[in-house]
């Protein structure tokens, strides 16, 4: 099945609302004024129930089919902005110095608007639709106090499904792959406490900076040494500051950075050794070491069944030639991950186009993916809740 006929007729209209989303970015929970603009269109539509609040800024609406079903699956889409400054020249760039929608949840929140207008017209499926729109995804965990909000419970939602635009894809073409497809995220700050003195005599103090190189170095060992090498894991340190004079040895020194795995178990051994590399550099140096570690999203990972259903909805607009059902694991993270863990589900990437990438101040949602993005999640709909 080719574009949805009615898709191509809402692209004008559902193109206007993305500009608008564009153009009045807002962070992470802070996205009322884009929440309101969804519940007011939603309740253009005639959506059943809408409600908001949910996880704080979340927007949810429920879609009724006419077939009478009590099933209900759940599709859902990401809202907040990034803080940049963009610079794609567009008229409908942001009008918000240091916000800008830099990843394309302002394309996601009008795909699944466009989708929500089709299905409470024709309303051809059996059972109940979810279309949920989530605020901070962008480093707020939004996803997960959704689902802490008992999102899944109080709409009995039994399925749930995620979509990302990917640049570099080419416009109507689909990728994704069951099991991990994004990585977990965790972060880290050290704060690495010698003993500061005169840079001419570093024999009389325990330089923090030497030492920090020394851990910098090693951390590169869990995935050189520790890990399995067919076993993905990335270990970045992202910041290194200490110092503040030419002459002077301080007495601190701090880095930061992030490490990225695949797979539960190696999340576990990368973190443990991760400890023991800075505990023991620090130690032997006669530094103590601070360390903060914080779990971030966990892996997202795809259903096997829920995977085969979105690759044959795909399949179905896009043709077998466009869609790729093996895409490679990507190291990036995605808290649609937390809802992957509360309910079964699969999460695809569809085409941008030759744009700039993602998180780029120069990106900007290419609306020719419009027409695809509703006609996957209407065709999803339908098939999941065959009447």
């Amino acid at each position: 099945m080719p574009i949805l006929n009615r898709a191509a007729e809402l692209q004008d209209e559902v193109t206007e609302w993305r500009r608008h989303i564009h153009a009045r970015p807002e962070l992470l929970f802070a996205v009322e004024n884009t929440a309101a603009f969804v519940a007011e269109k939603l309740k253009e539509f005639g959506v059943d129930e809408i409600v908001t609040g949910i996880g704080r800024t979340g927007v949810v609406g429920l879609i009724k089919g006419n077939g009478g079903g009590s099933r209900t699956i759940g599709l859902r889409a990401d809202m907040d902005a990034l803080p940049l400054t963009e610079i794609s020249g567009k008229p409908w760039a942001s009008t918000t110095p240091g916000k800008m929608h830099a990843c394309g949840h302002d394309g996601h929140t009008a795909m699944l608007l466009g989708a929500a207008k089709y299905l409470a017209e024709t309303r051809n499926f059996n059972g109940n639709v979810a279309v949920i729109f989530q605020p901070a995804e962008e480093g707020g965990g939004g996803g997960n106090l959704m689902v802490k909000d008992g999102m899944m419970e109080r709409f009995s939602i039994e399925e749930v499904y995620g979509m990302h635009n990917l640049p570099g894809l080419p416009v109507g073409q689909f990728a994704i792959r069951k099991g991990p497809i994004m990585a977990a995220t965790d972060e880290f700050t050290v704060t690495i406490k010698g003993r500061g003195g005169h840079a001419a005599q570093p024999n009389r103090t325990i330089d923090p900076i030497a030492i920090g190189a020394q851990i910098v170095a090693n951390l590169q060992m869990i995935a050189a040494r520790t890990v399995d090498p067919l076993r993905s894991v990335v270990v970045s340190v992202t910041k290194f500051n200490a110092g503040f004079a030419h002459n002077v040895i301080p007495n601190d020194a701090q880095i930061a950075g992030t490490i990225r795995t695949l797979d539960p178990e190696v999340r576990d051994i990368a973190e443990s050794r991760f400890k023991q590399v800075i505990n023991g550099l620090t130690a032997a140096h006669g530094a103590e070491a601070d360390i903060a570690f914080h779990r971030n999203y966990p892996v997202t990972v795809n259903h096997a069944a829920e995977t085969g259903h979105a690759i044959a909805t795909a399949t179905d607009i896009a043709g077998a030639a466009n869609v790729n059902p093996e895409i490679d694991p990507m190291m990036g993270g995605e808290d649609f991950s937390y809802m992957l863990n509360a309910r079964p589900g699969a999460f695809i990437f569809i085409g941008n186009g030759d744009t700039a990438g993602l998180h780029n101040p120069a990106y900007d949602f290419n609306d020719e993916v419009i027409t695809h993005g509703i006609s996957y999640w209407v065709r999803l709909a339908e098939q999941r809740l065959d009447a």
